[in-house]
């Protein structure tokens, strides 16, 4: 008899906001967790104490647009009509939500796709992954965009990808104070193609000979190694790849070779191997 009677006790819950100000952006200035005093059983207290259900509660705050605060005692009808039946919440602490104001802006930022993506064998991205949108639009206030530079996509996995495919991706979610993304979503293109090893001959070019000294290198090409899709095969030649040397290796470093760096390569495709990684050299003054 004694469970089946009423009482009062304490459940912590979290708020959801709901009906947020459009033209106003809010800072709240304490936590998201307040203090119901429920009315149940005595059941509910033995078994279900500091809980409630739901675990959260939505709190509107179309007061905010004329006013700096929110009352919970003003919305207790509908705080109640998110419970269980046999709950009954008779206050809220704190009973008032204050907000902190600051302008309201808009910026736009770059889509960072965010991937764990497994190919069959020999398959593999065939050029640039297209998003679209490529930028998406955050709300909020000032303080907190200048911290943004990017939005990241929620993790796509996928695995033994063998074919090109179109797919949509969740945007993650904002993780600053009162800032809102528009769109929500992006879709991701995924080109993927067969590739195939093609190697070809890339002339070497000689950087820092600040003395304008005659160097003579030999071999004067490197033979660039590389996977490409079938689908660019013939497109890529040696005009997509620079190979360099670099004098100050024997100016300042005292080297007696060369050593081959590659700083121009096409993104689409893997590098395998160059040969040879050093050169022999000779410098006439």
């Amino acid at each position: 008899m004694a469970l089946n009677n009423k009482y009062i006790y304490v459940a912590k819950t979290v708020l959801v906001f709901k009906n947020a100000p459009t033209k106003r952006a809010f800072y709240p200035l304490q936590s998201d967790t307040i203090d119901l005093q429920v009315e149940g059983t005595g059941w509910q207290l033995l078994f279900a104490r500091l809980r409630i259900s739901p675990p959260s509660v939505s709190v509107n705050l179309g007061q905010l647009n004329s006013k700096d605060f929110i009352v919970f005692s003003d919305q207790l009808f509908n705080i109640n009509r998110q419970l269980e039946s046999t709950q009954k919440v008779i206050s809220v602490k704190p009973d008032t939500l204050y907000f902190d104001f600051t302008k309201r802006v808009v910026k736009k930022v770059p889509v960072k796709l965010i991937d764990k993506l497994g190919f069959a064998k020999q398959y593999g991205i065939a050029s640039e992954i297209i998003l679209n949108p490529k930028y998406v639009k955050v709300a909020g206030p000032t303080e907190e965009l200048a911290k943004i530079t990017f939005w990241p996509t929620d993790t796509l996995k996928l695995d033994k990808i063998q074919n090109s495919s179109t797919t949509r991706v969740a945007l993650q979610h904002s993780i600053h104070k009162n800032v809102s993304i528009y769109p929500s979503s992006v879709e991701v293109r995924l080109p993927v193609d067969e590739f195939t090893e093609k190697t070809i001959e890339v002339p070497l070019k000689v950087i820092n000979n600040r003395n304008y000294n005659s160097i003579k290198l030999y071999p004067k090409k490197v033979k660039v190694s590389f996977l490409v899709a079938l689908s660019n095969y013939d497109q890529v030649d040696e005009s997509f790849i620079t190979a360099i040397v670099d004098v100050d290796e024997w100016q300042n470093l005292k080297h007696r070779q060369f050593t081959v760096k590659i700083t121009e390569f096409p993104d689409y495709c893997k590098l395998v191997s160059v040969v040879p990684s050093k050169i022999d050299f000779i410098v006439e003054k």
